[in-house]
């Protein structure tokens, strides 16, 4: 299976385009031992799904309807191959930065220390992938192809993502993708249900249109998004850009990615910035009243408010690396930055080297050294392919994370 990012659905009609129907079983199983230092307690070594992919099994079809019309559906389910299980949790569990479990760091008293660990412990058992199980949790979506374009709907990459990961020199692979140093909270949302979208391709021009609505409400967590892609073989560059509400309505997560990529000597150098704001982050509207209580609805205003502020986002991701395919070698070097606005200056660097050597069409083994560099309360750990890294032991410590894994994709 060749993994690709944007525009899938019509890149399978074009596929099976000498077929009057076809249904295509596809995955990925990437299995592989990583140790990561810096986390709480010590360095953290095991067995990982996801070194370099995450692993999935998906199925994809499509049906010639005549006259430039086909339909077609992909439906792609989320595995944990070291588990068998569809969800995952950081490598930190539970634990949440500083500046937002901290009551000094947020800003209220430390005698609401204990209300503090309360309220993040809340909040950092819902930090993970898939924690609600959807068997069908990367995508699923039915569509139609015409003349003029597609007509998707379901869940669905969104646009702003779509553009990252074109443009991202490890295209989401490994611990040294660009949107690792900003994961938690995110920098972008990657995927999206109740979605509709409608999309073009014409040559090397393409570009989506995306709305979507939160499940059970037409008035609050919408998301909107947009992307406009040009590809020739020496040079790309694509613009893409998200904005959702939260729960109650309000302007919350808004991300705007720029990349390009160019053809250097033997391989490519691609590069992207990307601008992130959340003044509104989503799903903490409810702190106040679980905590009145125990404090009283002044005091529990303060804390809620805090912790709107302790997650708000103004920062700038930047990336750059280089790409390089020499027969069965693939050689990925890269550095990211994410860039903290506020008054936190939760900094993070990364860099580091992926190896990949080709065994097959299908199968490969994959080496990946990534170093983080936090500043600031900058604390993030690295992750992998589809799970986070979480957090470092504490603000401003440092993470190196060391991988070897075999891919296999049918």
């Amino acid at each position: 299976m060749k993994k690709t990012f944007v525009f899938t659905a019509l890149a399978s009609a074009a596929l099976a385009c000498s077929a009057q129907t076809s249904v295509t079983a596809y995955g990925i199983l990437d299995v592989g031992v990583a140790q990561v230092s810096g986390m709480k307690g010590g360095s953290v070594k095991q067995l990982v799904s996801g070194i370099m992919d995450g692993t999935r099994l998906g199925f994809r079809g499509t049906e010639d309807l005549g006259g430039g019309w086909r339909a077609l559906f992909t439906a792609e389910a989320r595995i944990e191959a070291d588990t068998g299980l569809s969800t995952n949790r950081p490598q930190s569990g539970s634990q949440l930065p500083d500046r937002v479990s901290q009551a000094a760091l947020l800003g209220l008293p430390n005698a609401l220390q204990p209300v503090v660990n309360a309220v993040s412990g809340s909040i950092g058992n819902t930090v993970g992938v898939n924690l609600a199980g959807a068997f069908w949790d990367r995508q699923i979506y039915v569509g139609l192809v015409t003349p003029v374009g597609a007509i998707l709907a379901g869940r669905q990459y969104t646009p702003a993502y779509e553009v990252s990961a074109t443009f991202d020199t490890l295209q989401t692979q490994s611990s040294l993708a660009a949107g690792q140093v900003g994961s938690l909270p995110s920098s972008v949302d990657i995927r999206v249900s109740n979605s509709l979208a409608y999309r073009i391709q014409l040559g090397g021009f393409s570009a989506a249109l995306m709305a979507a609505a939160a499940e059970g409400s037409t008035s609050t967590g919408k998301l909107l998004g947009a992307n406009a892609i040009y590809k020739t073989p020496a040079f790309s560059v694509g613009l893409g850009y998200n904005t959702r509400e939260n729960e109650r309505g309000a302007k919350s997560l808004t991300s705007t990615v720029l990349g390009a990529t160019v053809a250097l000597g033997p391989g490519s150098v691609s590069a992207l910035f990307g601008q992130v704001k959340d003044d509104n982050p989503t799903g903490l509207s409810t702190i106040a009243a679980t905590v009145t209580p125990s404090v009283g609805a002044a005091t529990a205003a303060l804390v809620q408010g805090a912790y709107v502020n302790g997650f708000k986002q103004d920062a700038r991701l930047m990336h750059i690396g280089y790409k390089l395919v020499s027969g069965v070698n693939t050689v990925y070097v890269a550095y990211s930055k994410l860039d903290d606005k506020r008054a936190a200056n939760a900094d993070t660097v990364s860099y580091g080297v992926a190896y990949s050597y080709a065994l097959s069409k299908r199968t490969d083994i994959n080496a990946v050294a990534t170093r983080f560099v936090n500043s600031g309360l900058g604390q993030a750990a690295p992750g992998g392919a589809g799970y986070l890294g979480g957090v470092t032991a504490k603000a401003g410590d440092d993470s190196t994370s060391l991988a070897l894994g075999v891919r296999h994709r049918f």
